[in-house]
């Protein structure tokens, strides 16, 4: 049913729940899978004041999550702002589907503070699954 689909991770605990929701998709043997993390623009904060791991770090973590994934897979570890560069390789890859986490925001939060899942929805050209965390 879906040939290309971008599954986007922030290696967090989210991502196992992100993962099994793509795996319990009825993925085929024509199914390719673009696992990506995007690493924020170079002095942005983190929206949650945390250490960001080194590149390598995500990498192996990308790899262990890609073992886990029965169809063609590839990753991609890429700078920048999380929901253009999620829509932008959806659209390179001409993705049938993004799977991304959401962190649930609620209230106040969401109002002020848009969040990538949300984004995402809004702008891609694909349909979009997000997973609640």
């Amino acid at each position: 049913m879906f040939k290309n689909i971008v599954l986007a991770l922030d290696c967090g605990e989210s991502s196992h729940r992100v993962l099994h929701a793509l795996n319990s998709l009825s993925l085929t043997a024509n199914s390719y899978i673009i696992i990506t993390h995007i690493l924020g623009k170079e002095g942005d904060e983190s929206p949650v004041d945390r250490p960001h791991p080194s590149r390598e770090i995500i990498e192996d973590q990308l790899r262990c999550y890609q073992s886990q994934i029965a169809a063609p897979s590839e990753i991609e570890v890429i700078f920048g702002d999380p929901a253009e560069e999620i829509i932008r390789l959806a659209n390179i890859y001409q993705a049938d589907l993004i799977v991304i986490g959401s962190r649930g925001l609620t209230g106040v939060q969401r109002v002020i503070e848009d969040s990538v899942s949300s984004l995402v929805v809004a702008e891609a050209t694909c349909s979009v699954l997000v997973v609640k965390a």
